[in-house]
This record gives structure tokens, C-alpha cells and sequence, in this order.
């Protein structure tokens, strides 16, 4: 199995949502999501968790990418400009620090214009157990 297939059928949440990854290569992960009704906040757009759990998405590929489960311990998120319906989101995810134990990571999301509208950092705790994948695609 691959590790895209696997965070795509097992990340219940985030294939709940509409969330899917479109790549995986080491340190590097994309993902996609298209705006719909649901993800609308009381303002009319894009709601940050629907924001935050596409990038969580693209985070955990890539961090987990190098073959060791990988979870996120702490996050900042910035919001730059909204999202409506029908936009569909791009999470980009490149690790910046491949630390054995704490890699560090930023993901931006773009939307379909290629416009900036979330960057989110974070922090994650690498274990010395195995992800369960064969290839990365």
C-alpha cells in the first residue's frame, strides 16, 4: 500500500471533509479540497478548521513520508485571504527541518487563482515505529 492511499482511505476525518492527497515524495505532500456548502462558516466562507484539516492532511504525508509515524504537537495558523464556495483549495506541505525526532514544517494553501490564503507551521514528535506503506505513490 501506499502511503497516499493509506492516509487517503484512513484518515477518516479528513476524507469526511472532502480532503484528498493528489501527492507524496519525501518531505514534500499536496493536497486538495473543494469548497462546498458544508465547510461554510457563519460569515459565508471557508471555515478555518476546513482550512486547518486540509493542510493537517499534506503535514502528515509529508512528515510521515520518511517511513516513521509522525504526529503533529503544535500548530500555528495564519489567514490571509478567505475562500467561498466552489474555490478549491491547494495544500502544499515542505518540510523545512527533517529533525530525527521534532521535524518542523510549513504548509501554504492556495486557491484555484493561485492566491495565498492560509500558511500553517508546525512542530511534530517522530516514533521509532514503522508507517505501515510500501511506496510513497
Amino acid at each position: 500500500m501506499t502511503l497516499k492511499d493509506l492516509l487517503n482511505n484512513n484518515d477518516r476525518f479528513a476524507n469526511s471533509v472532502g480532503a484528498r492527497l493528489t501527492t507524496v515524495s519525501e518531505g514534500y505532500a499536496k493536497a486538495e479540497m473543494t469548497v462546498e456548502e458544508r465547510h461554510l462558516n457563519g460569515g459565508n466562507v471557508c471555515q478555518g478548521g476546513a482550512f486547518f484539516t486540509l493542510a493537517d492532511l499534506a503535514i502528515a504525508a509529508a512528515m510521515n513520508s520518511h517511513g516513521l509515524l509522525t504526529f503533529g504537537i503544535e500548530n500555528n495558523i495564519s489567514f490571509v485571504k478567505s475562500a467561498g464556495k466552489g474555490d478549491v483549495l491547494t495544500a502544499e506541505a515542505r518540510e523545512t527541518v527533517n529533525h530525527h525526532k521534532i521535524p518542523y514544517i510549513e504548509a501554504k494553501i492556495y486557491n484555484q487563482d493561485g492566491e495565498l490564503c492560509c500558511i500553517v507551521s508546525g512542530l511534530a514528535y517522530r516514533k521509532k515505529d514503522n508507517m505501515p506503506f510500501d511506496t510513497l505513490e
